[in-house]
């Protein structure tokens, strides 16, 4: 019996989209204008576009996002800066960056985002913003963030980088926010072939002060009239995104409709977690497990790929350690138990079907075992 294809976790090599591709590459070639130039303006009227907001600007990464829109908002050291234990260590990094102390705190649940009541349960004189992760393309709670930001007159910075188009209510995520950070690293649901961020805005003054921060700080050529920083987004990414962002809306549709697949099919004991609202955009598929290592091991011997987010939460970083963070008990009970299963738009139903059926048996064999 021949063995099963290998199905990996993830395939980032350029698919229906290749020729575009390598036409945008050659026009930026051809043309020899490398950086800030007409392929990031287009990007980021188009992007301002697809976001539902005013203004986009391009950054280096989906980090300096976040860091470039806390100094905007003239945040800095002897501030604290609230954000969740589940995210990559690169969120609070961020606010490291801009000379901000990082408030830790822990997240809901059922959707692993961004507790509210722990965010209010966080807050002190010196807590100046808030940077809620819209985990997996899953929204957080803005409503109830936005309540607790408004009661203390803190500023909010939407970590959207698993979040493209992703919506709540109806109503894109990032665009009733100071800023959306977005990052377009390789494996996003909208992504570069390399490092590529930006920041989306409805505010004029605060769109142009990032535009002067991510190019040290200049007014224009040569005249810097603040410390900024070199976190430009270059034109070949920008034209990588600009042939990749008309097609996002039909590669989200995909990926919603393999979650939909996922969660029909996915047996007992192995459980997603919770949808809250229908605008996830399903960057990510995991699911909890209390034999988190032996499923993952027994799908890899089938050639099904799987991987880890997060499994060391914020709290147990040693890079933070020195910020005193609380105990966050359901990132630290999430983070032993979370599997991401393959879920982007190149898989057939066929896939999916295979999955859940890997798993059933894994399931099958340790009740019977």
């Amino acid at each position: 019996m021949n063995p099963s294809p290998a199905l990996p976790f993830i395939d980032l090599s350029p698919g229906e989209d290749s020729p575009d591709i390598q036409a945008a590459i050659a026009r930026v070639i051809e043309r020899g204008w490398f950086v800030l130039g007409p392929e990031v303006e287009g990007f980021e009227a188009e992007f301002a576009s697809a976001s539902g907001v005013s203004f986009a600007v391009g950054v280096g990464n989906g980090t300096d996002a976040i860091t470039l829109a806390l100094r905007a908002l003239d945040i800095g050291p002897g501030d604290e800066v609230i954000v969740p234990a589940m995210t990559a260590a690169f969120t609070a990094l961020a606010v490291i960056a801009c000379g901000a102390r990082p408030r830790i705190v822990d997240v809901d649940a059922e959707t692993l985002t961004m507790d509210p009541a722990a965010c209010a349960a966080a807050v002190t004189s010196r807590t100046r913003a808030v940077v809620p992760v819209h985990l997996y393309g899953q929204p957080a709670d803005m409503e109830a963030i936005r309540r607790v930001a408004d009661r203390h007159a803190l500023a909010i910075v939407d970590y959207c980088c698993h979040a493209p188009l992703a919506t709540e209510n109806g109503v894109p995520v990032g665009t009733r926010s100071h800023f959306g950070a977005f990052s377009f690293y390789p494996t996003k649901n909208l992504g570069a072939l390399g490092d590529a961020g930006a920041l989306v805005t409805n505010d004029i003054a605060l769109a142009a002060r990032v535009r002067r921060l991510r190019n040290g700080g200049q007014r224009d050529r040569y005249h810097h009239e603040e410390p900024g920083v070199n976190s430009r987004l270059d034109e070949m990414q920008a034209a990588v995104l600009r042939v990749r962002l008309p097609r996002l809306p039909d590669w989200t549709a995909r990926r919603r409709a393999l979650a939909t697949l996922y969660r029909e099919h996915m047996p007992e004991g192995v459980v997603p977690v919770r949808e809250r609202d229908p605008g996830h955009v399903y960057h990510l598929f995991p699911v909890r497990v209390a034999a988190r290592d032996a499923l993952g091991a027994h799908l890899a011997k089938t050639g099904i790929g799987t991987l880890i987010h997060y499994p060391v939460p914020l709290t147990a970083q040693a890079s933070f350690s020195a910020y005193q963070p609380p105990d966050c008990p359901v990132a630290a009970c999430a983070a032993a138990e979370l599997l991401s299963l393959p879920l982007h738009p190149r898989l057939e139903d066929a896939d999916v079907t295979r999955v859940t059926r890997e798993i059933a048996l894994f399931r099958e064999r340790r009740t019977t075992a």
